[in-house]
């Protein structure tokens, strides 16, 4: 029979303190990751925003010059208004849905973005606001 005195120091952890720092951890993670990966998301996403933001304020140039707002981004870039990165326009699709009391641009990513294909990110023209992929509101389709 093994006789353990009072004064003998204790070694290492119990099991117990192991499994509550496990689950302070778990739950630190659990609150961290969502988080990291709606930065990852809006990161990815930035470039799209900006196009679209400059293909905003271009097409209401092109409307006051022609009368009617472009129908896509090569109306654009052919009546010289805008050029659009080629590695953006690998990644994402831009369409052009504006009228004079509103509208929408739509950008939907293209198997060539690291997300991958189908994110769509909509800029809604009337409220000035953006929603979808890469938004912390999350309230258009993604």
């Amino acid at each position: 029979m093994l006789n353990i005195s009072k004064n003998q120091e204790r070694n290492g952890f119990t099991m117990v303190e192991i499994m509550v720092v496990v689950v302070i951890v778990a739950i630190l993670a659990a609150i961290a990751v969502p988080t990291y990966l709606d930065y990852v998301e809006s990161a990815r996403a930035a470039d799209a925003k900006s196009t679209i933001s400059a293909i905003y304020k271009n097409a209401r140039i092109y409307y006051q010059d022609n009368g009617e707002f472009p129908t896509d981004t090569d109306d654009l870039r052919i009546g010289g208004y805008m050029t659009i990165e080629r590695s953006t326009l690998a990644q994402w699709q831009f369409d052009i849905r504006l009228s004079a009391t509103g509208g929408e641009i739509v950008a939907t990513s293209t198997e060539e973005m690291t997300a991958g294909a189908g994110k769509r990110i909509v800029f809604d023209a009337e409220r000035g606001k953006f929603t979808g992929y890469g938004t912390f509101g999350k309230d258009a389709q993604q």
